[in-house]
């Protein structure tokens, strides 16, 4: 039920002291944003900056050393297990024998390359054992790591080769002299650097003599960066951020972030005075980290903002003040804004009826103001959107029946011409009983045609109208034609709009015969959600261009008319993702399908079909 408030007042009378929504709202929030931008304003300048990066320092160096201890971790792993091969005496003493044939053999199988492989598999990582042996009596074991096809090879592997392999490598010359279990390098060699790589390199020693350490050979653990320093992630400080690895002389090892593009190695001082430069000009922090195992050190260059971030979680007392501000300014706009809400809400209420289609729905304020104005204006605009919509929708409906009688008044003249020519040409002859015949069926067939002026039948009804005509066709043809029927039991429940098989069948019996004989098959399925209709002859067949002139709509000639009529009225009644299609290759016959959706018949269908 729709309620009204009478109104008694014209619109545009002014009360005394009368101040207009706009304004209302306007001072309050004014007010309101003045309020809250002055309380933040002098909570902010109340606390020490210092305060604030002090503590964002702490969290910042917290995280550096976390990551700190997972990179010390790794690389702790990778050193102890180079020292179970450092000075193994087995290992040694085996790796020294000049052996051949099946001593070797079984100084291969049994000593060394077991030794290597659980080194090579003693860590988690994807590692590359290298070992380079001075005794040459070793077999060399290796993997072409040169080949660009072996870049992202991922097991653990190991390889053996002679000393003399990299006895002229600039690496190795300058590998520093023995101190026992404590002389290593770190260095990109080899395939490091384009495989995004770095090496651990030391010695394996003889230690028979300990006052005389001898190179046994040179152990290479080659591992990935993004595996080693997974854990320098510059996400863990914030977006802008940036860490960088450096090496005891001040290479950078591995980067990331955006802060340094170019991550070629520089020197330390380099990269310390960019960064300083760096904060003084854009706001930067830099914070360093010792990894006290190799001497690196982890550089973090923070962007003020995110250092303001953290400072923010510092400041509870801003954000209790900021609650109790705005608890303070909600309920001060409550108190001020209570009279307005409920009659904005109507509004809305009726503004949302009329979108989604209730022009009936009816609001009147009692007042002299804006929102009396506003409830006349929308009560107006209801009822002549309405108006309006019924008026349209109604010349719509009377368009389209008219369109659709139109086009079924074009078929019907065209098929009653065919047949009383047929049934001229039976007189001439003097063949009464096929003329009877005939006559008998066209009037069955105008029965079941006009079928009360309705436009939308029942299938069945639809075959039965199309047997009525083919039983008419029979008495012309005889024997020379024959058809058959498939049917599916589902379709009974469905209707369809009038008239549309039998202007196909006689398409077929007037233009498709090639010989003496034709065959005709009629199927009509449910597939899906849809209803096709399928009329297949095995008759001349026709060219892909003149199908294109049956639907061109610009064709003026009255050949394909018929079909075009067809393919109007289903598109016009059902939409225009329905209709005709003709599939057809000369010499071997034409299918028709005729597509309309599954839609179950009315109990009490009126007169119009729809």
């Amino acid at each position: 039920m729709n309620h009204r408030w009478i109104t008694s007042s014209r619109p545009n009378d002014k009360k005394l002291g009368y101040i207009p929504i706009g304004y209302k709202l306007m001072l309050t929030f004014t007010l309101f944003i003045l309020l809250l931008v002055f309380v933040n304003f002098y909570i902010s300048h109340s606390m020490y900056d210092e305060t604030m990066r002090k503590q964002t320092r702490v969290n910042i160096q917290g995280t550096l050393k976390q990551i700190r201890d997972n990179v010390a971790y790794k690389v702790d792993d990778i050193v102890q297990t180079s020292a179970t091969l450092y000075d193994d005496p087995t290992l040694v003493q085996s790796v020294r024998r000049n052996l051949s044939g099946t001593e070797n053999h079984t100084r291969m199988n049994n000593v060394i390359l077991p030794k290597l492989e659980s080194a090579a598999k003693a860590v988690g990582l994807n590692l590359r054992l290298s070992v380079y042996f001075h005794n040459q009596t070793v077999y060399e074991k290796y993997k072409n790591w040169d080949s660009e096809k072996n870049k992202d090879f991922n097991e653990q592997t190991y390889d053996i080769y002679h000393m003399n392999r990299i006895l002229g490598k600039f690496w190795y010359f300058i590998l520093p002299e023995e101190k026992y279990n404590a002389t290593m390098m770190w260095k990109q060699v080899e395939e490091d650097e384009r495989d995004g790589r770095i090496s651990m390199i030391r010695r394996m020693v003889d230690m028979n003599n300990p006052l005389e350490i001898k190179e046994v050979g040179i152990m290479r653990f080659s591992v990935r960066l993004s595996q080693l320093f997974d854990s320098v992630d510059y996400t863990k400080l914030g977006d802008g951020s940036m860490l960088s690895v450096l090496d005891p002389f001040g290479n950078v090892v591995f980067t990331s972030g955006q802060f340094v593009e170019d991550n070629s190695q520089t020197s330390v001082k380099a990269n310390h005075d960019a960064a300083v430069a760096a904060y003084d000009k854009n706001n930067y922090l830099i914070i360093e980290e010792d990894l006290p195992q190799k001497n690196w050190k982890i550089v973090a260059e923070v962007p003020l903002n995110i250092i303001e971030q953290e400072a923010k979680r510092v400041r509870t007392v801003l954000i209790v003040i900021c609650i109790i501000c705005v608890v303070l300014f909600t309920y001060m706009g409550y108190v001020i804004s209570q009279s307005f809400s409920k009659r904005i809400m109507k509004i809305v209420g009726v503004l949302n009826a009329f979108r989604e289609g209730d022009l009936h729905k009816r609001i009147t304020y009692r007042g002299k103001g804006e929102f009396s104005q506003i409830a006349n204006a929308l009560n107006a605009m209801g009822e002549d959107i309405e108006a309006l919509i019924k008026e349209v929708y109604l010349t719509q409906l009377q368009k389209k029946e008219a369109e659709l009688e139109m086009l079924q008044s074009q078929i019907n003249p065209h098929f009653l011409y065919n047949t009383l020519s047929s049934i001229n040409q039976l007189a001439k002859f003097g063949e009464t009983e096929k003329l009877q015949d005939m006559v008998v069926q066209l009037a069955q067939f105008y029965r079941l045609t006009l079928n009360s002026g309705r436009i939308l039948i029942p299938i069945a009804s639809e075959i039965e109208q199309a047997n009525a005509y083919l039983d008419i066709q029979k008495v012309k043809y005889g024997q020379r034609m024959e058809v058959t029927f498939d049917i599916d039991t589902n379709i009974w429940p469905y209707e369809t709009i009038k008239l549309i098989l039998q202007p196909f069948i006689e398409n077929v019996l007037k233009h498709a015969w090639s010989g003496d004989r034709i065959h005709i098959r009629i199927s009509v399925q449910k597939e899906g959600d849809d209803i096709l209709y399928r009329i297949i002859d095995d008759g001349l067949g026709m060219k892909q261009e003149r199908i294109q002139e049956i639907f061109d709509p610009r064709d003026n000639s009255h050949t394909g008319c018929g079909i075009r009529n067809i393919d109007q009225r289903v598109k016009l009644h059902y939409g225009n993702e329905y209709g005709v299609s003709i599939f057809s290759k000369v010499g071997i016959g034409t299918a028709v399908q005729i597509r309309i959706p599954a839609r179950a018949r009315k109990a009490n269908p009126d007169k119009r079909g729809g």
